[in-house]
């Protein structure tokens, strides 16, 4: 029997067997119904060859009708006696010369392939050269539907079942039957395969046919992954084993998909172990499936290992070396493939909710002394993968290899990186970030400066907090620097830090710097600045800083009022005390126990206790419940004033309120009685209170304030020209 044969061809060429064409007869080639193009036939010298110029398909009518055939880039092959070879038409602009160049060329290599191949099919044909033209014209016409016969078989469950769809067409050939295995493997019709590979068997059985050979039972396997039907897995290898067949490598790949499938890995990697200790050279496939399987078990460190061992014994000449593969392009797939196990691995880990940083950082460094880098996209990938607190230490580590090792990053990855360095409270890193954004690109946008800004927010709060107000100054001058404009929330933020730290000099400056840059003061802002006045003692300055607040016509809260009855309460003006009290209650606005906790603790440094004590009446009087505070500063004032027995009353009075004093009101009632020589029973008192946790102090260094906010420690000394003048030309 003939063979149909397509070769590669380097000169773009097709060789077609004898169809007994005659010089001008009606030859022609179609590429639609409503033209046709003749064929130019040339007939060469030598062996009997014909070129015909023109391109991929042709029909001809004669002795051998309904001859179609497509003719791709490649050798078609048809041995027999005279040959014809057919050169695609080239392109305009080409010269015509280049077809017979092409042929000079390869006409030594063809003749070579065609007797090779003319010798191999004589043997495959029992030694018969030659065919009638008849059995090649039943060959050829002699069409197989091979979807439609498959989808009448697709729900067969028997050998009876396809007999009765194959009963009446002729025998096929294997590979047909190895097709239609496969299909029904991909749609799920498990027992449609088993029925055919049956019904094979049985044919073979009756001597009418070819039973299932290797390639069968292969697309058989193959059919059991796809349809997951892993239970005949077992009844088909004892099958093939039954049947006297070898299984080889595709077999044994399968295998290893198949135990994939099942969520097996190990037992995968135990074929592999099979695969080498039957004598089998593993192929590409063989390597790509053991890599996946660790990739399924999710250890990237594995993956790794194998593929440096792999490595070796392919640079040691151990692999590939009686393989038809091209392993230099398949070990290269290899290393891309493992890279990219590696790096899905490391974003699984970075996924879960055990804290797994350190490993995808070992796995880093191991891929480093490996020699496999990772791309910037999936850098990239994986600081997206970073969403957690912990993972803080391994965005920053991907962020700086990108900086070093690629000239670009995503913007959006730079935004992501800033976020979460802000939730890992790591703000200073977050601000390193996007200083880099202005100083390598890509430029931020508004998320990157809504962003940092909020970053600065915290970072000023903590300062306003704790009073650490030459941060707040430094951070101000660094949010300038950068081309962030403070706004008021920032700028109130230092003033209230200022304010608690006594600062009365850098809240005045603040205040002013605040003013000329445009930004409007608020309530808070005024406040702020009064407090630090009336800290200050510097009255008269908070008087006008009060007129010049009605005047701009920001409208006091309690807080202002507050701070305003204490400035007052401080110059002994309890006239205008009484004055703050009236346009409180005309603006409706109530005071607090605060506000006559503020005039009480003015009465009380300023050595005036009965004032203090007058006060703490009309606090009952308006039926506002005096707290701790409020008894606290008054026992003081009055134990100081030599008023010993009245703060015992007090002390009393508050214990039997329920209200828990400090030790420091029950030492000044007790010193007070020994020294003024008080009848008190001080065992009324109860036991002394025990000493109460002493706040944190409002901090004149910086060093407790850069752990808590992350940033680094200056050694710098703070230059009080900062606070008029943002430092400019390079970080801080």
């Amino acid at each position: 029997m003939q063979a149909l044969r397509i070769w590669p061809s380097h000169g773009g060429s097709l060789v077609v067997p004898h169809l007994n064409f005659e010089l001008g007869s009606s030859c022609f080639a179609s590429s639609k119904p409503r033209s046709r193009k003749k064929w130019n036939l040339v007939e060469s010298r030598g062996d009997s060859f014909f070129l015909l110029s023109s391109y991929s398909r042709f029909c001809r009518s004669g002795t051998c009708r309904n001859l179609n055939c497509s003719l791709r880039s490649g050798f078609l092959c048809w041995y027999s006696k005279l040959k014809i070879v057919l050169f695609f038409e080239p392109k305009k602009g080409s010269s015509s010369g280049l077809i017979a160049s092409a042929w000079a060329l390869e006409q030594q290599e063809i003749e070579n392939e065609l007797k090779r191949e003319e010798s191999h099919s004589r043997d495959d044909d029992n030694g018969n050269e030659d065919k009638s033209e008849e059995e090649v014209e039943l060959e050829e016409s002699t069409r197989v539907d091979v979807r439609a016969l498959a989808y009448s078989l697709r729900l067969a469950k028997t050998a009876d079942d396809v007999e009765k769809v194959l009963k009446h067409v002729d025998d096929l050939p294997l590979q047909v039957h190895s097709s239609m295995i496969s299909g029904f493997g991909r749609d799920k019709y498990m027992d449609a395969a088993m029925a055919l590979v049956e019904w094979l068997k049985r044919k073979k059985e009756s001597g009418s046919g070819v039973g299932p050979n290797l390639f069968i039972y292969n697309s058989l396997l193959g059919a059991v992954k796809h349809s997951k039907q892993f239970g005949e897995m077992e009844k088909i290898l004892e099958d093939m084993t039954k049947e006297g067949i070898i299984p080889n490598i595709v077999t044994y790949n399968v295998l290893m998909a198949i135990y994939l499938e099942q969520g097996d890995a190990k037992k995968a990697l135990n074929v592999l172990e099979e695969i080498q200790e039957k004598g089998f050279s593993p192929s590409p496939v063989s390597y790509s499936t053991a890599l996946l399987a660790y990739r399924r078990m999710e250890d990237g460190n594995g993956a790794l290992k194998f593929f440096v061992e792999l490595r070796k014994e392919y640079a040691k000449g151990d692999i590939g070396k009686n393989s038809n593969e091209n392993w230099e392009c398949e070990f290269v797939k290899l290393e891309k493939f493992t890279v990219r196990i590696c790096q899905q691995v490391m974003r699984r880990w970075l996924v879960k909710d055990e804290n797994l940083s350190t490993n995808v950082l070992k796995l880093l460094r191991d891929m480093d002394n490996a020699g496999l880098k990772l791309s910037r996209e999936d850098y990239e990938r994986l600081i997206w993968a970073c969403t957690r607190e912990e993972h803080y230490v391994v965005a920053k580590e991907l962020y700086s290899r990108i900086r070093e090792i690629h000239s670009e990053i995503s913007l959006s990855v730079c935004n992501h990186l800033i976020w979460l360095m802000g939730k890992a409270k790591k703000w200073w890193a977050a601000l390193e970030i996007y200083e880099d954004l202005l100083d390598k690109g890509p430029n931020p946008n508004n998320m990157s400066y809504e962003l940092v800004v909020s970053h600065f927010n915290i970072l000023l709060t903590a300062a306003r907090k704790r009073g650490i107000w030459r941060w707040g100054v430094r951070l101000l001058n660094k949010m300038e620097e950068k081309g962030l404009k403070p706004g008021s929330r920032e700028w109130n933020a230092v003033l209230v830090a200022c304010s608690k730290a006594s600062e009365t000099t850098a809240a005045v400056q603040i205040f002013r710097r605040m003013v000329e840059q445009g930004e409007k003061p608020t309530i808070i802002s005024y406040g702020a600045l009064l407090s630090a006045l009336e800290k200050g003692k510097l009255y008269e300055e908070a008087l006008r800083v009060w007129d010049h607040m009605i005047k701009v016509g920001v409208k006091p809260n309690l807080y202002a009022y507050t701070i305003m009855a204490s400035i007052f309460t401080g110059k002994g003006n309890f006239k205008m005390v009484d004055a703050v009290f009236q346009e409180m209650a005309s603006s409706g606005i109530e005071p607090t126990v605060v506000t006559y906790n503020a005039i009480i603790s003015g009465c009380a440094r300023n050595g005036m206790s009965s004032a203090a004590y007058d006060w703490f009446h009309r606090v009952k009087v308006q039926n506002i419940s005096p707290n701790e505070i409020t008894y606290e500063m008054l026992i003081e004032a009055l134990a100081k004033d030599g008023k010993p027995r009245l703060a015992y009353e007090l002390y009393l009075r508050a214990h039997n309120e329920g209200l828990n004093l400090s030790s420091k009101a029950y030492d000044a009632v007790v010193q007070s009685s020994q020294v003024y020589g008080a009848t008190t029973d001080l065992s009324v008192l109860g036991p002394r209170p025990p000493d109460r946790k002493k706040k944190v102090q409002i901090r004149k260094t910086l060093t407790e304030f850069c752990n808590l906010a992350d940033v680094p420690r200056r050694t710098k000394p703070f230059d009080r020209k900062e606070i008029d003048i943002p430092q400019k030309g390079g970080n801080q």
